[in-house]
């Protein structure tokens, strides 16, 4: 036996039986595909088919399901006339069983008692009619079915076509269809059904039937009833009497009973339809108009108001509405008047406080260029006096621009700019800080040319801004910038990792005044509005600014720009979390799933060992704490326009020291953006 064709060990994978799928894993030596996943290819290829249908035959209904959805008048008509159809038909099928029953019920008495008549009268003829002696048998028969046919004619005769007799011998030969006699063309075969001969047949009671009176010439069918009876004839011979009679007299008028209910039930449905439209009406149209003045008045038209009439409560739902609407129109023009003078007094006093801020800065120069003279303590203090001095500086500059926001006299002066120009120049400027703090910056994706339509001055304070607070608080470690731009957007991300940002802090980061650690003291010099204005200067732009951080992970600022000014936004070229944050939080979770794996199965032996237990879904690593808003693919994105919040005037930093917030409002995105 040669080297290739020794016997597989058992269990060994590279035996006959472990090539027994082909070369690959599950696979065939013909490269052809397993017959399972062809049958997943049909499978999908038959949902495609189907769903492909199913929405075809959706598309025409979306119109009529929009309406249905948005108009309550017609539901609620429709739901009238669904509940009164189903009303007419249950007293329909009522008032048809009652009329049915009624008109066969006293069919069946006529019937009956025309029947027992009948049945008297042939009995009473047989027992006055004398035999004849001294014939054959055959004479006998002759004789008994001449008396049936006399006997027949007789008894039809008084009918007038309203019944029929059939008499029939109980004999199954030849005689007895000779004995068959019949009145009104009437086929006794196909009219008197089998089980009720037999029941005839076996009894001396009166029966009967409902069944189909069929005739033998081209008279059509028609329902009937049938009472028969066995009897004796002159001869003392048992026949077989039948009385048939017919229903169509009761079937015509159960058919004009019906007629007219269903007439007269539609007509009533129409109309319950109209008087519900009618009446609907009247509550929906002051409910729509209320609708229309409520758009109105969102749209900033405060002066709409209903038109009331009348004294019902209707009247006093506009009444109430109207006061509702005047008395917010109010505290709208007293809020925007206050708002006015707050905005005013802050421009006021921030320009009433540059003249003597300029005298005292002239003093304190001075003061500072002598201070070589002075004591040591004289020389601290007039240090602190100038370091101050600076940033009461820098807050006026602040304060002047927020007015202007506030004010909606900010200009946007853009023309195409080159990023990485910009972000040079921001980290050239942060240099000797980064040096100060054993930072180090490093850029990302400046190796293409990244350009869009912007105001120079504005974008690098905000990048200037980012850049700062992140070095500042970056506790010492690396500082990414990173640039990209795809489609329509281009975007400059800060990375740091430093304390981060804990959950809900992502947002509230770029509120005035707001910080992190109210406890903390503010000693990096900041005025507090830093980011506040970063966000007035991205929204001016038709852009993001938007945060991501994780309490010991970092945090990463983003902000993102049209390419073209005045286009609107659909996505980031960059994502908001970090990838090494979204790699590492996935590492963490697989490894914990792995060590639960672990710890929750015990050592076996190979004999008893039973299937393994499915490990416990735990949960994943911390993720981002940014505000779900704040996430591109969100539906959102953060804009600024807000009034001031609860603590915009707490002192400190944002982010244990971070500089400027202020609070930001969340517009609605295009659902087509994503990451």
């Amino acid at each position: 036996m040669s080297k290739g064709s020794a016997a597989p060990k058992p269990g060994d994978p590279g035996g006959r039986t472990g090539r027994a799928a082909g070369p690959g894993r599950g696979g065939s030596r013909s490269g052809r595909p397993p017959r399972g996943g062809r049958f997943l290819q049909d499978g999908s290829r038959g949902g495609r088919v189907f769903r492909l249908f199913a929405r075809w035959i959706r598309r025409p209904l979306l119109p009529a399901v929009r309406l249905w959805r948005r108009n309550i008048q017609l539901r609620i008509v429709a739901g009238t006339l669904l509940m009164s159809l189903g009303v007419v038909l249950l007293l329909g099928i009522v008032v048809i069983g009652q009329v049915r029953n009624g008109l066969l019920d006293a069919k069946e008495k006529a019937a009956q008692s025309q029947a027992a008549g009948g049945f008297s009268a042939a009995q009473d003829r047989a027992a006055t009619t004398p035999a004849t002696p001294g014939q054959p048998d055959g004479g006998r028969d002759g004789a008994s079915v001449n008396w049936r046919s006399t006997l027949v004619e007789q008894l039809a005769s008084g009918g007038q076509s309203a019944f029929n007799v059939v008499a029939l011998s109980l004999d199954t030969g030849d005689t007895a269809s000779r004995g068959v006699r019949a009145s009104g063309e009437v086929d006794p075969v196909a009219s008197i059904p089998d089980d009720l001969r037999y029941s005839v047949a076996q009894s001396t009671e009166t029966l009967q039937k409902f069944t189909r009176i069929h005739y033998t010439s081209s008279k059509a069918s028609e329902p009937g009833l049938v009472i028969g009876k066995r009897l004796n004839d002159a001869e003392g011979t048992q026949y077989e009497l039948y009385y048939l009679f017919p229903l169509s007299q009761e079937e015509d008028s159960l058919a004009l009973v019906k007629g007219t209910l269903a007439t007269a039930g539609l007509f009533v449905v129409v109309l319950l339809g109209a008087i519900a439209w009618l009446m609907v009406r009247q509550v929906v149209t002051p409910v729509r108009m209320a609708a229309g003045i409520a758009e109105r008045l969102s749209a900033g038209r405060l002066q709409e108001r209903m038109k009331v009439t009348g004294e019902d409560d209707i009247a006093r739902l506009g009444e109430a509405f109207n006061k509702m609407a005047q008395n917010l129109q109010l505290k709208i023009q007293q809020l925007e008047e206050l708002s006015r003078m707050q905005r005013r007094f802050v421009s006021d006093v921030s320009h009433e406080l540059r003249t003597p801020l300029t005298t005292v800065r002239m003093a304190a120069d001075v003061i500072h260029e002598a201070r070589v003279d002075f004591d040591p303590v004289t020389a601290r203090s007039a240090e602190l006096l100038g370091d101050q001095l600076d940033r009461f500086e820098s807050l006026l500059s602040d304060l002047l621009e927020i007015s202007r926001f506030d004010a909606g006299a900010a200009a946007l002066e853009a023309e195409p700019i080159d990023l990485r120009q910009v972000v040079r120049r921001v980290i050239g400027g942060a240099e000797p800080l980064a040096e100060r703090k054993n930072t180090r910056i490093v850029v990302v994706g400046d190796q293409q040319p990244v350009v869009a339509e912007a105001d120079a001055r504005r974008v690098e304070r905000v990048l200037r801004n980012l850049v700062v607070n992140a070095v500042e608080h970056g506790e010492g470690r690396d500082v990414v910038v990173k640039l990209a731009a795809a489609g329509g957007a281009v975007a400059v991300a800060v990375r740091d990792y430093g304390v981060g940002l804990k959950p809900g802090e992502a947002t509230r980061v770029f509120n005035r005044f707001w910080r992190a650690d109210p406890a903390r003291a503010r000693t990096t010099g900041g005025t507090g509005l830093g980011l506040s204005i970063a966000v007035e200067d991205a929204r001016l732009h038709g852009g993001w600014l938007q945060a991501w951080g994780e309490p010991g992970g970092g945090s990463q600022f983003r902000l993102t720009l049209p390419r073209t000014a005045d286009e609107p936004l659909r996505g980031s070229p960059i994502p908001l979390e970090p990838e090494d944050s979204r790699r590492n939080r996935e590492q963490a979770a697989g490894q914990a799933r792995e060590s639960a794996r672990r710890t929750a199965v015990p050592a076996q032996s190979a004999g008893d060992r039973q299937p393994l237990p499915v490990p416990p879904r735990l949960p994943g690593a911390p993720r981002a704490t940014v505000d779900p808003t704040a996430l591109p693919g969100s539906g959102a994105r953060v804009v600024a326009r807000a009034a001031a919040d609860t603590d915009a005037h707490a002192p400190g930093t944002a982010a244990a020291g971070r500089d400027g917030n202020e609070k930001v409002n969340v517009e609605q995105e295009d659902g087509t953006r994503g990451r």
